[in-house]
């Protein structure tokens, strides 16, 4: 049985089509990556599979089950987790109860407590702090903690490293490796191609709300994803 799969899913900002008619499929414990240029629909497409964005039409199923109507809380009881762009914290609030808040949506399994700081042990000193006092890579550490809270099937990262120095981009990163060998399916949302290619099992490139290109790592060429990224290779084809 796959983790998560997306079958014709559309989404729409008014009149403006994000997504349209994507379909996707993730296996379990597979990470699965998506890029694109801003605009392309990838945060509008995992906010949509979170819940947190309307799907005009389509379908959104989790291990089997469809889960397209229902709303986010619901979905993250199931097991569908999003660190979103920006990570959203609450600011003013300790780092402790920024995780404690995801216990609401907690689903039986291993992560709790204890098991996120030692995958995330740069945040331990930091769980009485304000979480708007942390640096930008302890606040996205602390924001995928909170979705580890929930015991997540799929994991949605958007934008991991966006904002981040290249140090704490390596810090995160590198937390992250417990989580690509637990079986957790993740799809991740990454500018970086070269942190993509290093962290995906399989690619595929978004232009337009569409997925023009897809692969495994090393049957795909980053020289074709930046093509598409760009739109060359789909331009190049209808010219053809």
């Amino acid at each position: 049985m796959n983790a998560l799969e997306v079958h014709s899913l559309q989404a729409r900002h008014g009149l403006l089509a994000a997504v349209r008619g994507i379909d996707l499929v993730v296996g379990v414990g597979e990470r699965f990556a998506l890029v694109g240029a801003n605009g392309a629909g990838k945060s509008t497409l995992l906010r949509t599979i979170a819940g947190i964005h309307p799907a005009a039409s389509g379908r959104i199923v989790l291990n089997g089950e469809d889960v397209t109507r229902l709303d986010a809380h619901e979905r993250a009881r199931r097991g569908i987790a999003l660190v979103p762009e920006g990570r959203r914290l609450f600011k003013s609030m300790s780092v402790e109860d920024n995780l404690r808040v995801a216990l609401s949506a907690r689903r039986a399994g291993p992560w709790n407590f204890d098991s996120v700081l030692a995958a995330f042990p740069q945040i331990k000193p930091k769980l009485k702090a304000a979480a708007g006092s942390l640096s930008g890579g302890q606040q996205q550490a602390v924001a995928i903690a909170r979705a580890l809270m929930t015991n997540p099937r799929v994991l949605l990262l958007d934008e991991v490293s966006l904002g981040l120095s290249p140090a704490a981009v390596q810090g995160v990163y590198e937390s992250l490796g417990s989580l690509f060998a637990s079986g957790l399916a993740l799809v991740l949302v990454e500018q970086d191609l070269q942190r993509t290619f290093s962290s995906a099992d399989r690619i595929a490139c978004m232009l337009e709300g569409l997925v023009v290109a897809s692969g495994r790592v090393g049957e795909i060429t980053r020289e074709e994803v930046t093509g598409h990224y760009f739109g060359h290779r789909a331009r190049d084809r209808e010219a053809a």
